[in-house]
């Protein structure tokens, strides 16, 4: 797993993941929430139970929603999403691996209180950090005409 030793102190390796099976077995409860457990193949339970541990690091994203006079709610939200956005782009360029997921599991209550949110707290993205394991993908270039126009319309 990653991780850094530094001299004099204990790896964090073993914190790490002691956090990422947390975050699993979140994921296992989760999977036994929303579905009757009797029915849940036991192959649907393994995978939940294994999302968390894909990568070496897995960050959360989390907004804080304050009340404030000049940045409402919907703008606290896009600044946590940009932020998530900067940590990939910062991740990319130093050749690390990075991919942002949500899903359920981010809107899961019981994700929430385990990973101890409060009331005002939403996550916005789990960000998955690590080596690549093969060949990076090319994103599809798209061509901006189709998605830029001039304003007013002509």
């Amino acid at each position: 797993g990653a991780g850094c030793a530094v001299p004099g102190s204990a790896s964090i390796v073993p914190i790490e993941r002691a956090l990422l099976r947390y975050c699993s077995d979140l994921v296992n409860l989760q999977a036994l929430y929303t579905s009757d457990a009797s029915a849940a193949p036991r192959g649907a339970l393994a995978k939940a139970r294994a999302m968390p541990l894909r990568a070496p690091l897995l960050v959360a994203v989390i907004a804080r929603l304050q009340a404030h006079a000049k940045v409402p709610q919907q703008e606290q939200i896009l600044a946590a999403g940009c932020a998530a956005h900067g940590l990939l782009l910062a991740a990319h360029a130093q050749g690390i691996g990075a991919v942002w997921r949500t899903g359920e599991l981010s809107h899961s209550p019981a994700v929430a209180a385990g990973l101890g949110l409060a009331a005002d707290e939403q996550i916005i993205a789990f960000i998955y950090l690590g080596t690549p394991a093969g060949e990076l993908r090319s994103p599809l270039l798209l061509d901006p005409k189709d998605y830029v126009s001039a304003w007013p319309a002509a």
